[in-house]
């Protein structure tokens, strides 16, 4: 299970690293004669299947909340309406705290920032387990969520820095598998224990699994960042190595082998949340932003609304209601995987028409690519079946149907949304390779704050609409958002030039600026 390769730490072609890195820095990539990164495939899946395993604890600690959410409100003597806030509040900080720790990952690595990140989410956890009223409950939520919600950033990050644009659609399928399990398996494992150990066992039961998570991550994940390690061939500072490169560094060190100098030391700074609202403000970005927060907004609307609806409609007590969202996740993983393969399908048969170079493991300069293209045209069946399932799902809970066609409904939602989701984020990480974290944290604060507010609106709605048409004006919002991806399909090539010509006339401003002082 070694996953830091000996040249990590004792690699002596340093010149090599840092020049792979200065290419990978430039936007979409740069072009580069050499391997992109040190890693064998072997130690790249141990990586990005660790990063997938991190990615779940966001959506399931969330999913795994709402099986339980009837029997709190009784334990706590609130009405719904206020336990459904701590669902707000939970992803407006899943949409903020990516802000900071996103910058934070991208300068100073991965490997401090996942370690931040669960001390506060085991910290939130043990909380509680122990509190007794609403406002602990709404302000430790807050807690767990800061913490566990920066993964998916920080796992995309993982990605790019190890995956190039050519096979970064299958590792990212891999990813969103993880977070993605989340909707599945939460809510069967919160309805197992809210059933037979009561809702406390639920927060208990997430401070056991992210101490399972942080033994193998801290003895065998190396350091991924590209700012930090290059390629991989440069050792990070000591503190931030894994176990296993350190015991590696000291017998090197014993053998009389000196690892090579790291002039890219990373001083830690306060993260700047002003850099990912600047990757809002894109044009491009901003739309697929958009788009995507409308999706999820969709798919949080459904996934908020099955346990009431389900208890009232079918009388379905806390551990049936979580066996209905299997078949949503179960087709969310399906898909993940799936549309991953279909990715990098279609960038290499675009690749192929067009006579552009697919190579794996070399860092390829998509500047004359229609990445924009290759990647959302894989979006549009998905959106549209997606959107279609949520309009069905209505007008099945509004006629009261036999509950095996709106869990069918559930499993092709899963299938489908999960696709849209995974094209968004896949792309935003071309736009962004080397600051990837970032980018996704941009993608949260964005679907976070609008999912949030459509999960506070979604009652009253449900009220004044009815079940039909309440899913049918969020499904037809959804459909909407078709028009605007095309716009990025044939404007986006045009604004990622004009982009890319603005970031060099300033890096070029700054170093002239520079020459000028010495």
């Amino acid at each position: 299970m070694g996953a830091v390769p000996t040249s990590t730490v004792i690699s002596t072609d340093v010149e090599t690293a840092r020049d792979v890195n200065e290419n990978a820095g430039n936007h979409l990539g740069g072009s580069a004669d050499v391997d992109y990164s040190v890693f064998t495939i072997s130690q790249r899946r141990y990586i990005v299947f660790m990063a997938s395993w991190a990615g779940f604890f966001s959506p399931v600690s969330s999913q795994i909340y709402f099986p339980a959410l009837n029997t709190l409100a009784r334990d706590l003597h609130v009405s719904n309406s206020l336990i459904n806030l701590t669902l707000t509040s939970y992803m407006i900080f899943q949409g903020l705290s990516p802000m900071f720790i996103g910058d934070f990952a991208d300068k100073a690595g991965r490997r401090p920032a996942y370690v931040v990140c669960f001390s506060i989410y085991i910290a939130a956890n043990i909380g509680l387990a122990l509190q007794n009223n609403y406002a602990a409950l709404f302000v430790l939520r807050c807690l767990q969520s800061a913490g566990s919600s920066t993964t998916i950033a920080l796992s995309s990050g993982v990605v790019s820095d190890v995956a190039t644009a050519a096979e970064r659609g299958s590792y990212m399928g891999f990813v969103t598998a993880g977070s993605l399990l989340g909707p599945s398996v939460g809510p069967v494992i919160g309805g197992l224990l809210s059933q037979y150990l009561g809702w406390r066992a639920i927060f208990w039961f997430l401070v056991i699994f992210s101490g399972a998570f942080m033994v193998p991550f801290l003895v065998f994940f190396p350091e991924t960042a590209r700012g930090v390690v290059g390629d991989g061939s440069l050792p990070p500072q000591k503190w931030n190595m894994s176990l296993i490169s350190y015991l590696k560094l000291r017998k090197a060190s014993k053998e009389g082998i000196e690892p090579p100098p790291n002039s890219r030391k990373q001083k830690l700074q306060f993260p700047n949340p002003l850099q990912t609202l600047a990757i809002v403000f894109q044009k491009d970005i901003g739309i697929l932003l958009f788009c995507n927060a409308i999706l999820f907004a969709g798919f949080y609307d459904v996934s908020a609304t099955i346990p009431s609806i389900f208890h009232e409609l079918y009388g379905l007590d806390d551990l049936q209601i979580g066996l209905c969202y299997i078949p949503f996740g179960l087709g969310a993983s399906i898909a993940s995987i799936l549309n991953g393969k279909f990715l990098d399908y279609n960038y290499r048969r675009i690749a192929k028409r067009l006579g552009f170079p697919v190579v794996k493991n070399r860092q390829t300069d998509l500047r004359n690519f229609p990445i924009e293209k290759a990647r959302l045209e894989i979006a549009f069946p998905m959106l549209t079946i997606g959107s279609l399932s949520i309009l069905a799902f209505g007008w099945c809970l509004n006629f009261g149907v036999h509950l095996a066609a709106p869990t069918t409904i559930l499993f092709l939602m899963g299938l489908t949304l999960t696709g849209a989701f995974n094209t968004i984020g896949t792309i935003l990480v071309d736009f962004y390779p080397t600051q990837a974290a970032k980018a996704t944290a941009a993608n949260n604060i964005v679907r976070c704050l609008l999912g949030a507010g459509a999960t506070a609106l979604i009652d009253p709605m449900l009220a004044a609409m009815g079940r039909g048409w309440c899913f049918t004006f969020v499904s037809l919002i959804m459909l909407a958002t078709s028009p605007l991806l095309l716009l990025v399909i044939y404007k986006g090539p045009e604004w990622r030039e004009e982009r890319r010509l603005k970031e060099e006339a300033k890096k070029t401003g700054a170093e002239t600026k520079s020459t000028n002082e010495k």
